[in-house]
């Protein structure tokens, strides 16, 4: 994954990612060389909106965009069941921790939405099932 970063910004040092670079310490350390298209051909081709609206559904994308990761993500919903929630204060993952009393209110009204959406899919999930049955 290529990343770089500054330290205006971060407690870490600064960092320019060089192709070169990566292919060198690859090579050095694990044998291999980077395949720097392999992840658009494993996960969809350069449209992934199209992918996971085919092939896909009841996936919840948090995306906090204080995260550098979120410019790479999911920010709008793709179909009712492919939902993008955006955070404008949130960071990788931070939905998925635990919570505690310092939580602000944006985070638990995002836990809540995931709790809400998963429980609307679970009950369609039980409502299809007993139709089955019938």
């Amino acid at each position: 994954m290529p990343m770089g970063g500054n330290n205006k910004e971060s407690i870490f040092p600064e960092s320019h990612w060089n192709y070169d670079n990566r292919v060198t310490f690859c090579k050095l350390n694990y044998g291999i060389i980077p395949r720097p298209d392999w992840i658009t051909t494993e996960f969809g081709g350069h449209d992934i909106k199209r992918v996971l609206k085919r092939f896909w559904s009841n996936i919840i994308f948090f995306n906090g965009l204080r995260d550098p990761w979120s410019g790479g993500g999911v920010l709008k919903n793709i179909s009712k069941s492919i939902v993008a929630i955006v955070a404008k204060k949130g960071a990788h993952h931070v939905d998925l921790r635990f919570s505690t009393k310092e939580d602000p209110e944006w985070l638990k009204d995002v836990r809540k939405q995931e709790v809400n959406i998963i429980a609307k899919w679970t009950a369609q999930y039980y409502d299809d099932l007993a139709h089955l049955s019938s």
